[in-house]
């Protein structure tokens, strides 16, 4: 009887436990925003660019090759190998100096409903564009962009909620309230921030707050900046204004291999420099221009991706409002359901695959799998470079996926779509 009583105590002394660390997982997943500057900010304090000078060098490797591979198609070889081998044989004293060579280096019924909306959300806008020709690929491009970011906010909205719900059945004592909430003004003639417990943050004001923030996970305490930063706000739309480019891609039709490496190599190098055009000007200056009108006080939405050493470091770190969604709404559930981590990835990278292949050949009316193939292969690429690429090695590696992947999607997108809505090669 004694041990029975003993074991009854500790029960009743470790539920409360148990009940307050499932409360806190359930807060800690609520919360994923932290009040920080960007990393090219001059605020942030950032200042390890290692990544960028590994870029340089991979830059001016290519913009070499693409030279070098033009000049020897169009005059040939001039210098014969043979004699220069030779000629440095007979004079030993002619070597490049050596020291130049070694530096080189719960409920069903509502979530039956959330599905269908959510799924009406992807298949209605596609269909309208496929069935619509006056719409052009790039309004069916930002068409579908802007629902793709309406599913995932709605997601989260819903995935967070869910989490709010099971807090409330724990019965958690208290929940603040999202500061996207009505600010309340004192007599002395400061403000605070009224906070309000779930179902509290079921409004109108709160969802079109966070509909409109430049985040895609749900959270009911954002993290605000104190004011409006009106030189800020000029220089961020100043860079948007200015970043406007225009891209142009050569034909590839009616050549040999050799001719088509060279436009390959041609087209990679203004690529990549309008893809790091867009990233500053959609991640950094329309992000912060957003985030800096709505005060969200998060500004994280990239890091060092410059330095990345692995694939999957890039992708964890390029676009960290999809990675933030991913890792909180996909891949930490799939994990908690005993899913192992490899399969987890595999199956984070499926998905993107499938938005990728969707905003590409939905727009363009034509199906060729070639974004889905492209983002599926990153997964045995990523596996390559952690285990046999290192350091300045892998970085250079994740370069070069960047400035020659890209241009090869692109050159096979263009050369499909010339052929059905301009005629076959031959």
């Amino acid at each position: 009887m004694g041990k029975s009583a003993q074991q009854q105590q500790q029960q009743l002394t470790n539920s409360p436990k148990k009940q307050r660390s499932a409360v806190e997982d359930i807060n800690d997943r609520l919360r994923c925003h932290n009040l920080q500057e960007s990393l090219l900010s001059s605020a942030s304090g950032y200042s390890n660019y290692r990544g960028i000078l590994n870029w340089c060098v991979v830059m001016l490797v290519l913009s070499n090759a693409r030279l070098f591979l033009e000049n020897i198609i169009k005059y040939g070889i001039l210098v014969d190998p043979i004699q220069v081998v030779s000629l440095f044989l007979k004079d030993p004293y002619s070597w490049p100096a050596a020291c130049l060579i070694i530096g080189m280096e719960p409920l069903f019924y509502w979530m039956i409903l959330h599905l269908f909306n959510l799924t009406s959300l992807l298949i209605f806008p596609s269909a309208s564009i496929l069935t619509v020709t006056s719409i052009t690929p790039v309004g069916g491009v930002l068409s579908l962009g802007t629902y793709t970011v309406l599913f995932l906010k709605l997601y989260s909205y819903m995935d967070s909620n869910k989490w709010c719900r099971e807090i409330r059945h724990a019965k958690a004592k208290r929940m603040t309230r999202s500061y996207s909430c009505p600010i309340v003004a004192q007599s002395n003639g400061s403000a605070i921030n009224t906070n309000v417990s779930y179902p509290g943050n079921l409004t109108h004001r709160d969802m079109y707050y966070f509909i409109f923030a430049p985040t895609l996970c749900y959270q009911l305490n954002f993290p605000r900046s104190p004011r409006i930063r009106k030189r800020f706000l000029i220089r961020r739309l100043f860079e948007m204004v200015r970043g406007n480019d225009q891209k142009h891609c050569p034909k590839i039709l009616e050549m040999d291999f050799s001719r088509m490496v060279e436009r390959l190599l041609k087209l990679a190098v203004p690529n990549h420099l309008i893809w790091l055009i867009f990233f500053y000007w959609f991640f950094h200056s329309s992000l912060n221009f957003v985030a800096e009108l709505l005060q969200f006080g998060d500004r994280e939405f990239y890091r060092d991706w410059w330095n990345s050493e692995t694939v999957t470091y890039f992708w964890a770190n390029w676009n960290i409002p999809v990675h933030k969604w991913c890792l909180r709404h996909f891949y930490k559930p799939m994990l908690r359901k005993g899913v192992n981590k490899f399969l987890a990835q595999t199956a984070v990278f499926l998905a993107s695959a499938f938005f990728h292949e969707y905003l590409v050949s939905v727009p363009l009316k034509m199906f060729r799998l070639w974004a889905f193939m492209g983002m599926m292969a990153q997964v045995p690429l990523a596996w390559f470079v952690s285990r046999f690429l290192n350091g300045n090695y892998g970085n250079a590696a994740v370069w070069m996926s960047l400035i020659i992947g890209q241009p090869i999607a692109v050159l096979m997108y263009v050369h499909d779509y010339y052929v059905i809505h301009y005629g076959s090669t031959t």
